[in-house]
């Protein structure tokens, strides 16, 4: 690792593992399979950035919080503002440097492990930059990782810290797969039309027209933000309504079905089989079994 320039930043918070630590944390338990070996928090981080030719030997991961930075990575330079995060994979050559008018604030970690290259699967080439979804919550993770590094060094901090990284590289790389974040988008827009056609019948051409797109293009950026059909989405939808209510009130199989837009019951039943591995009256017998007088 090269410095672009020098560190130092008041009110900063960094904590870095030493390397016998690593490669002890790395061959045993839980940090097997992720760690992480260094983590902080930069306010307005001026004159901050990193070169690195050869990347780093763990994935990196950078939370813009306030203002702004770049970084030059896959043969080109993408702007990282307030509620976006950078991962860089292990082995990517990047530099990457603070706003000189706005420096950045961040927060960081980097994470090595056996579970990294599939939590890495949704940043492949060129899709390095990622819209944070639920900024605050994503945040307070970020905050999680570094609190438990700097607490010890121990084995109990370390997995607490590895656990929360875990977390937020899932909730980034659903973020990634999801796609840029807007409410108004035609995914979320095309979720909004199921969720509100549930009672009747819906038909692919006309959730595609509700929200300005051709059939095709809606089911190839639905797949890709949700990993899933719009019907198999409407489909499991369906079925998680119709289980809250053979819990929770006393209808019938048949009112339950055409609650959730079907109106053949037993078509209802095999659908509810496919979904949930049992009928919907075994579904409800085995949860009233569990219910406490």
């Amino acid at each position: 690792m090269v410095a672009y320039t020098r560190d130092g930043f008041p009110g900063q918070r960094m904590r870095v593992l030493p390397r016998p630590l690593v490669a002890r944390a790395t061959g045993r338990g839980l940090t097997s399979r992720l760690l992480v070996s260094d983590a902080g928090y930069f306010p307005h981080a001026a004159n901050h950035g990193r070169i690195r030719p050869h990347g780093a030997r763990e994935a990196v991961v950078l939370v813009c919080t306030d203002g702004r930075g770049s970084c030059d990575v896959d043969g080109g330079t993408v702007t990282v503002t307030v509620g976006q995060a950078l991962v860089l994979p292990p082995g990517v050559a990047h530099l990457y440097r603070a706003d000189v008018d706005d420096p950045w604030t961040l927060w960081w970690f980097h994470a090595t492990g056996s579970d990294l290259a599939e939590l890495l699967e949704p940043f492949g080439h060129s899709r390095r930059l990622v819209d944070l979804h639920d900024s605050a919550r994503l945040v307070h993770l970020m905050e999680q990782v570094v609190q438990a590094l700097e607490r010890d060094e121990t084995t109990p901090s370390l997995m607490t810290a590895a656990g929360a990284a875990w977390h937020v590289l899932a909730q980034l790389g659903s973020d990634r797969l999801a796609g840029p974040r807007d409410e108004a988008g035609p995914v979320q827009r095309a979720r909004e039309y199921l969720l509100d056609h549930l009672e009747e019948q819906v038909r692919v051409p006309a959730v595609a027209a509700h929200v300005g797109l051709s059939t095709s293009h809606l089911a190839a950026v639905f797949r890709q933000a949700t990993g899933g059909g719009v019907l198999d989405y409407l489909k499991r939808t369906r079925m998680a309504r119709a289980r809250v209510m053979l819990v929770t009130t006393s209808r019938s199989v048949a009112e339950v079905a055409r609650a959730v837009g079907y109106t053949d019951e037993f078509y209802f039943s095999r659908q509810f089989r496919a979904v949930s591995g049992v009928s919907p009256s075994q579904f409800r017998k085995a949860s009233r079994a569990e219910h406490v007088p």
